[in-house]
């Protein structure tokens, strides 16, 4: 049987158990209270803002050039260093001239022989006239004398035309460039055989200035002719695969005066100043085309923005913290910020980081981007 004391004992234990169990219970229920999510947010700002639009354009050379061989022969001289700037005339590249100047001092020997053959039919036809005039010669010797004449002369004619197609060949040796600009790399080496069927040998290309075309909506067209009424031409930007915006503006100097019947697009063409050569041929960039005239607008970074079926919206943080749903019309403004057509005023708080953390009607902690978008 048990003691009294060894009871108390027992006792004592187990309401020691029970308080460590209730103080352990009232621990935990304190972890598990889920802290204030913290959010940051920015203001929407109203600014005076120039509406921009976008498209997808190509960079294309004012001038692009391939050189090619007229003739067959050798390729004896490449006269210039690849990527280097060429002005007009410059001698590029010297095909094997010897046969060819061989061709020319061999005709011009011909025609030197030609040349006597003629003098010497006019002598017989002016000594035959004279016979048949003084009735001591026949008019078949004057009839020969005529041929003669003729067959002279044609021959000569003929050799001088050889001539010139002998000197055109010849010239045909030294390519020269016919546009300055940059000239790319040489396809052929020094020895090579090259002819007419060889391709090109080199391209030049004309980089400054240079163009820009992209198509334009036929909707937009129109849009852009109803604002431009004053006189007023819109600017053209090119922004660059890195984002930022090539500095130097562009015009506009072509619209093309059909529409792609595929795509419903009209080809426009601005021309840019490329003195650093930034602007490559070929290049895909981004065209943005920007009013002079500024517009009053409500600007949010692009980043607040999200999207479900229905559309798109921002999470807005009231005056009591707390999130709401905000459904919004937007279109892209400048650099990486949307224009608000509808759903915010200025001054709302939109939040920019910490969107996945929260949920709408949940109250938050606000850590605010000063100084607007």
């Amino acid at each position: 049987m048990a003691t009294i004391g060894s009871t108390l004992r027992i006792a004592a234990m187990a309401a020691a158990a029970f308080l460590l169990c209730a103080c352990s219970r009232s621990g935990n229920q304190g972890d598990t209270a889920a802290p204030v999510p913290s959010v940051t947010v920015v203001a929407a700002v109203s600014e005076e803002i120039k509406p921009t639009v976008t498209f997808t354009g190509r960079v294309q050379a004012q001038d692009k050039v391939e050189l090619r061989a007229r003739i067959d022969g050798f390729l004896q001289k490449r006269l210039f260093e690849e990527g280097q700037d060429v002005k007009v005339g410059d001698l590029l590249f010297v095909i094997e001239q010897e046969a060819y100047k061989a061709t020319v001092a061999e005709t011009k020997a011909n025609i030197e022989k030609a040349q006597a053959s003629v003098t010497l039919a006019n002598l017989e036809f002016d000594r035959a006239s004279r016979l048949v005039q003084s009735q001591a010669g026949t008019q078949a010797r004057l009839d020969d004398a005529t041929a003669k004449q003729a067959e002279a002369r044609g021959e000569l004619a003929r050799l001088k035309a050889a001539l010139d197609k002998a000197e055109l060949q010849l010239s045909y040796t030294e390519i020269r460039a016919p546009v300055a600009g940059r000239i790319g790399r040489s396809t052929y080496s020094i020895g090579n055989f090259v002819s007419p069927q060889s391709g090109p040998l080199a391209t030049i290309v004309r980089q400054d200035p240079i163009y820009v075309s992209f198509p334009v909506t036929a909707r937009e067209m129109l849009e852009v002719q109803r604002e431009t009424k004053g006189g007023v031409d819109p600017k053209v930007y090119v922004q660059l695969a890195d984002g930022s915006r090539y500095a130097q503006p562009g015009k506009v100097n072509f619209v093309d005066v059909t529409v792609n019947p595929g795509t419903d697009t009209v080809l426009v063409r601005a021309v840019f100043p490329n003195p650093d050569r930034i602007l490559v041929d070929g290049q895909l960039v981004t065209v943005v085309v920007e009013e002079e005239v500024a517009q009053t607008a409500l600007v949010i970074p692009q980043r607040a923005i999200q999207s479900d079926q229905v559309g798109a919206f921002v999470l807005v943080v009231d005056s009591a913290n707390k999130v709401e749903v905000q459904r919004v019309e937007v279109e892209q403004g400048p650099g990486d910020r949307l224009t608000v057509k509808k759903g915010l005023k200025a001054g709302d708080r939109i939040i920019v980081d910490g969107v996945q953390k929260v949920h709408p009607g949940e109250v938050v902690q606000v850590s605010e981007i000063k100084g607007g978008v």
